[in-house]
C-alpha cells in the first residue's frame, strides 16, 4: 500500500510543490512589505520560510527526478534524512509563524498600531504570515507521512 505523500509519487511532488509555493509567497510578500526588518519575528519568518523554500524545493526535485526515471525512494537511509529534515524545517516553520503572527495581533488587536499608523502595513504582514502557516500545514503533514513511513518500514 502507498501512503499519499511518499517520496517519489505524484501526491508527494504536489505537496512538495505546495510548501515551495507558500514558502516563497511568504518571503516574496513579507520582503515587499516597507520596516519588516525592524521587527525580530518577521526577520526570523524570512529566514525559516527560505529554508523551507529550498528544502522543499530540492525534494521536489528529487520526486520528480524519480518519478521520470520510476526510481523508488523508499530506502530507510533516505527516508530517516527526510524524516529529519521535515522535522527539522517544520517545528521552524511553525515556531516562525507563531512569532510573526504574534506579533501581528499584538499590531492589530493590542496595541492598536494598525489604525494609528497608516504607513505600517499590516495587511502585508497578515498576508505574509498566513501563506507561512499554509507552508507550515503542509510541511507538517509532509512531516507525518515521512515519519509514518519510518515507522512502518
Amino acid at each position: 500500500m502507498e501512503l499519499s505523500g511518499s517520496p517519489g509519487t505524484w501526491s508527494g511532488l504536489s505537496l512538495r510543490l505546495g510548501q515551495f509555493l507558500f514558502a516563497a509567497a511568504s518571503v516574496c510578500v513579507m520582503s515587499s512589505a516597507i520596516g519588516f526588518a525592524n521587527y525580530t519575528a518577521f526577520c526570523y519568518l524570512i529566514a525559516s520560510m527560505g529554508l523551507q523554500a529550498l528544502w522543499s524545493l530540492g525534494l521536489a526535485c528529487l520526486d520528480g527526478y524519480a518519478l521520470r526515471m520510476k526510481k523508488e525512494l523508499n530506502s530507510a537511509v533516505l527516508v530517516s534524512l527526510f524524516v529529519v529534515g521535515d522535522w527539522v524545517t517544520s517545528i521552524l516553520s511553525f515556531a516562525a509563524s507563531c512569532s510573526a503572527g504574534s506579533v501581528v495581533v499584538l499590531f492589530d488587536k493590542d496595541a492598536y498600531f494598525c489604525s494609528r499608523d497608516p504607513h505600517l502595513p499590516c495587511g502585508t504582514f497578515e498576508l505574509a504570515t498566513a501563506f507561512a502557516f499554509l507552508s507550515w500545514a503542509l510541511s507538517a503533514t509532509s512531516a507525518l507521512v515521512m515519519f509514518w513511513l519510518l515507522a512502518s518500514s
